[in-house]
């Protein structure tokens, strides 16, 4: 299902051509964006989380694939998994960019249409957009609303589909979802994995796949991480996060890597793990640097505004019992 609809969706942009209405570089490349509050050098690198290099993609390459393959010859697959997803990339960017940026905006933020305004971002169509999808897509924060509707743009483009954008509209959700879904189980998977193979280390039967007291408790507690993870904060914390994460672990992989280079005295390739492994590592640890000192910085705004709050209520408080 999913090669089908991303091929659709390839035809779809070939017949349609749409126009991309994304200008190359906004007004918040050097920060404060309504979405990504950083600069475009660092954030860059933590929020396009699965581009060059991916730690969580390097985890499933050694920790699932060698045990879903009979044969070493078999391991393309990966890196054909990897081809498509870097096309379904590219067709999840086209698919955002054709909206106008101040209808992606006003879908992804919870800006108010004339707040937009000022910014230089007027919204056009997202009345029109949510008559068309049957539901309201203004301020759906997240990045699913709007790349669903994008899709509906392109599906609904195709010869006899000009009728059908809130039925394309709702079958691009579907089609998210069944990539969370299945993220959200590879990754439970790999921890699992983690947990069993390193905890195995101290206590043997933990390291057998097939004795489920240790799967039961070794999900769970991947489980509870991301649950609670869930529960405590939103797509603009936890995405930053996720990014500075996934980014130290691939260097992490290119750091292991770089040692079994020196290991088999191959020293002539050092520098094709090395120096991606120095950049990558250097710019996600500028970035979450900078990333930490944002949240400082905004709960300290916050705590501020909660004490001048209280303080405000208190004199409002003594006047009233004065009167």
């Amino acid at each position: 299902m999913k090669l089908g609809v991303v091929a659709l969706l390839g035809v779809g942009v070939i017949l349609m051509a749409p126009t991309i209405e994304m200008p190359r570089v906004t007004i918040f490349a050097s920060g404060g964006g309504p979405i990504i509050p950083g600069t475009l050098f660092p954030f860059l690198f933590i929020t396009i989380a699965c581009g060059a290099l991916s730690g969580f993609h390097s985890l499933v390459s050694s920790g699932t694939t060698p045990k879903m393959i009979e044969q070493e010859s078999q391991a393309t697959v990966g890196y054909g998994a990897m081809l498509l997803e870097s096309f379904v990339g590219v067709m999840a960017l086209i698919a955002a960019s054709v909206l106008i940026p101040g209808d992606y905006l006003a879908i992804n933020t919870m800006l108010m249409p004339d707040e937009l305004a000022a910014m230089g971002f007027p919204v056009s169509r997202v009345q029109e957009l949510s008559q068309l999808v049957e539901t309201d897509v203004a301020s759906r924060p997240g990045g699913a609303v709007s790349l669903a509707v994008g899709m509906a743009s392109i599906f609904s483009a195709l010869p006899g589909m000009a009728g059908l954008m809130a039925y394309w509209y709702q079958f691009a959700l579907v089609f998210e979802a069944l990539f969370i879904l299945t993220t959200i189980d590879t990754g439970t998977r790999v921890g699992r994995y983690l947990i069993q193979e390193m905890g195995g280390r101290f206590y043997p039967p933990l390291r057998r796949m097939n004795w489920w007291p240790g799967v039961a408790v070794s999900s769970g507690l991947i489980v509870g991480a991301w649950s609670y993870l869930i529960g405590t904060g939103s797509i603009s914390t936890l995405w930053p996060m996720f990014g500075a994460a996934n980014q130290l672990l691939g260097t992490l992989a290119l750091c292991i890597g770089t040692t079994v280079l020196i290991k088999m005295r191959k020293v002539q390739y050092l520098w094709i793990t090395a120096l991606p492994m120095l950049f990558v590592g250097i710019i996600t640890l500028t970035g979450s640097y900078e990333m930490f000192g944002m949240f400082v910085t905004n709960a300290s705004s916050l705590a501020d505004s909660g004490r001048d709050g209280r303080r405000r209520l208190a004199r409002k408080i003594a006047d009233d019992d004065s009167l």
